[in-house]
C-alpha cells in the first residue's frame, strides 16, 4: 500500500537502487518547519540510547522525543501519516537527532533482530518497524552523510528532504540490505527527525 502510494506520488523520488526501497521528497520541510523543529531538538535532546546501551560507542548523537500533544507536532506527524498512507496508530512517537563535529550512529537496521533479548518487549509494543520517515532539517558543512553501504548509497544532509525506507523485503522479512549509518560530521551540526511504523498499533 505504501510503495503504490509513493510510486503514485509526484513529488516522490524513487531513488534508483537495487536491493532496498527507498524514497525522497524535496522540500517537504519548509525553512520555518526546519527552524522550529530545531529548536525543539535542542530542548529535548539527550545522549542517545541504544538497546545495548551503547557499550561499543556506536551512536554519540544526542536525541529527544518531541512532545506528541504539540500542534505543531501533531500536525507534521499526521502529514507524514497522508504522505505514506500510514494509520497513525501504527507510528512511534517523532524523534529529533543532533549531531555535532565527531559524533555519529555506526552502521545499524531499524528493524528489531529477533534473537534478541529486547525483541518479546518489542513485539508486544508493536512488533517489527517496518518503514522508516527521516528529515533533513538543515545542510552540513561537511560529512553526516547517511550510508547505505549494501546498495551503495550515500546521501547527504538537504534541508527540507524526507527519506524514506522500506525496512522489509515483499515477505515481509527484515531486509538486511537496509543497514545504514550516520557518518560522523565533520565541520557543522546535523539535525534530523526520525519516524518509525509498526506492523501493528504501537504502545
Amino acid at each position: 500500500m505504501v510503495r503504490a502510494r509513493l510510486d503514485a506520488d509526484p513529488a516522490a523520488y524513487r531513488l534508483p537502487v537495487e536491493g532496498a526501497e527507498l524514497y525522497a521528497v524535496a522540500d517537504f520541510l519548509s525553512a520555518g518547519d526546519c527552524e522550529r523543529l530545531m529548536r525543539v531538538i535542542d530542548e529535548v535532546a539527550r545522549p542517545s540510547p541504544t538497546y545495548n546501551h551503547n557499550i561499543d560507542g556506536g551512536r554519540t548523537s544526542y536525541t529527544g522525543d518531541v512532545d506528541p500533544r504539540d500542534p505543531f507536532i501533531r500536525k507534521l506527524q499526521r502529514r507524514i501519516d497522508d504522505l505514506l498512507g500510514m494509520d497513525p496508530a501504527l507510528g512511534e512517537t517523532l524523534q529529533g537527532q543532533r549531531y555535532t563535529v565527531g559524533q555519529e550512529f555506526k552502521h545499524h537496521y531499524d528493524y528489531f533482530v529477533a534473537k534478541h533479548e529486547y525483541w518479546d518487549d518489542e513485539r508486544k509494543r508493536g512488533g517489527q518497524r517496518s518503514w522508516t520517515a527521516m528529515g533533513y532539517l538543515n545542510a552540513v558543512e561537511e560529512g553526516g552523510a547517511t550510508d547505505f553501504p549494501k546498495i551503495n548509497l550515500s546521501v547527504p544532509p538537504q534541508a527540507g528532504v524526507l527519506l524514506i525506507w522500506n525496512n522489509m523485503l515483499p515477505d515481509g522479512r527484515p531486509n538486511p540490505r537496509t543497514i545504514h549509518a550516520g557518518a560522523p560530521v565533520r565541520r557543522g551540526v546535523k539535525y534530523v527527525l526520525t519516524k518509525w511504523y509498526r506492523a501493528r498499533a504501537w504502545s
